[in-house]
């Protein structure tokens, strides 16, 4: 039975992580030490991300007022912005 309910909270787990939904945003402003910010379509905080969280894009190729595509994942510090990509 414990195997049982171990398999089934693995699964639902796993699903869970399966479903993240991809956020829309606006880029608000980039930093000269690789890290910026979003303006998130409908929210009022800007979301911090950093250049290593960029999927498919470098850095230098993003300004401000770019549209991009992201998850949002809690970290220490709060939110952020993961697997960036431009919209």
């Amino acid at each position: 039975m414990f195997r049982s309910l171990l398999h089934l909270m693995v699964i639902r787990c796993i699903e869970s992580k399966q479903k993240k939904r991809m956020s829309e945003g606006t880029i608000a402003g980039l930093t000269d030490k690789g890290f910026g910010f979003i303006k998130r379509d409908g929210e009022e905080k800007d979301l911090f991300f950093h250049a290593k969280e960029l999927a498919n894009i470098s850095f230098e190729e993003l300004n401000v007022g770019d549209k991009v595509t992201f998850e949002v994942e809690e970290g220490p510090k709060g939110q952020h912005a993961v697997n960036v990509s431009k919209a």
